[in-house]
């Protein structure tokens, strides 16, 4: 157990609920790691998350506030707060490639468009492995999972020169990046960006499921040979949708949401008052 975890989590959800050689822990440790960077305490974040593999390790592991939202429901919660905490206090969102990149996609797409200011930390393990291992939005192409027995047919978010970050960046987003769990300080530092930053950030983490997807999508559940293979996704020269580091940085461009939208409503009040004063003399 090492001092991230014992400083910021709860010690009864320490070790983790994930499965022998999941790289989930890594993507959270990369979470703290940022928050430990930034010299935010307990009481200055408020973290977030979905279900599944990525809710279901979170949830109430935060010491401080904390709140889980079904699948693509955790945005509208984060709006809500948002717009009603100060602008200092974080909001973080852990949610899976599920929750993000298909059932609420939507309520995602507006957060970017509004560029509310939440960081998304986006844990994709290539599909629903919590339930089993079926195919999701970002599984490989030809991919044999529990629910493709002869291989996913279904264009997905990152393939075909189609990558779901070219669409949050077209709908409004501030910040973007993608990382693999096993990278190290550059990948925190994009976490330390998308927490600092006023506004919609997101950072698309790819990490390993050895329990599902290493067995049934890659025949083997023996680490090494899952990691090797999430490795080479990564290196230099391969498929370019799997360079890591940041794919968009606009900081500071957009006004974020809820600071605009209680300036533009004090702004509003202030003018209806002396309207209303007038009519009265």
């Amino acid at each position: 157990m090492d001092r991230w975890a014992r400083r910021w989590l709860r010690e009864r959800k320490i070790p983790s609920t994930a499965c022998v050689g999941c790289g989930l822990g890594q993507v959270h440790k990369k979470v703290l790691m940022a928050v430990e960077q930034l010299k935010l305490g307990v009481g200055d974040v408020v973290w977030g998350t979905g279900i599944g593999c990525a809710g279901r390790q979170t949830f109430n592991t935060w010491k401080g506030d904390n709140f889980a939202g079904t699948h693509g429901r955790v945005y509208a919660i984060a709006t809500g707060l948002r717009t009603a905490l100060p602008d200092d206090k974080k909001i973080i969102l852990t949610v899976g490639d599920g929750d993000a990149f298909g059932i609420g996609l939507s309520h995602l797409l507006h957060c970017a468009r509004r560029n509310l200011g939440v960081a998304v930390i986006v844990a994709d393990n290539f599909g629903y492995q919590s339930t089993g291992g079926q195919y999701g939005f970002t599984t490989p192409l030809g991919c044999v999972t529990d629910s493709s027995p002869y291989g996913t047919r279904e264009q997905g978010w990152l393939q075909n020169d189609i990558d779901i970050l070219t669409l949050l960046k077209d709908a409004g987003a501030t910040f973007l990046a993608r990382h693999s769990s096993f990278e190290g300080q550059n990948a925190v530092d994009s976490v330390v960006k998308a927490i600092d930053n006023r506004g919609f950030s997101l950072v698309h983490f790819i990490y390993p499921c050895v329990t599902h997807f290493g067995a049934i999508s890659l025949g083997s559940r023996d680490k090494e040979a899952v990691y090797r293979w999430f490795e080479r996704l990564f290196q230099d020269g391969g498929d370019p949708r799997f360079r890591s580091g940041v794919y968009h940085d606009a900081r500071g461009s957009r006004p974020e949401f809820a600071a605009s939208l209680r300036e533009w409503t004090e702004r509003v009040s202030k003018e209806n008052s002396t309207t209303t004063g007038k009519r009265f003399d």
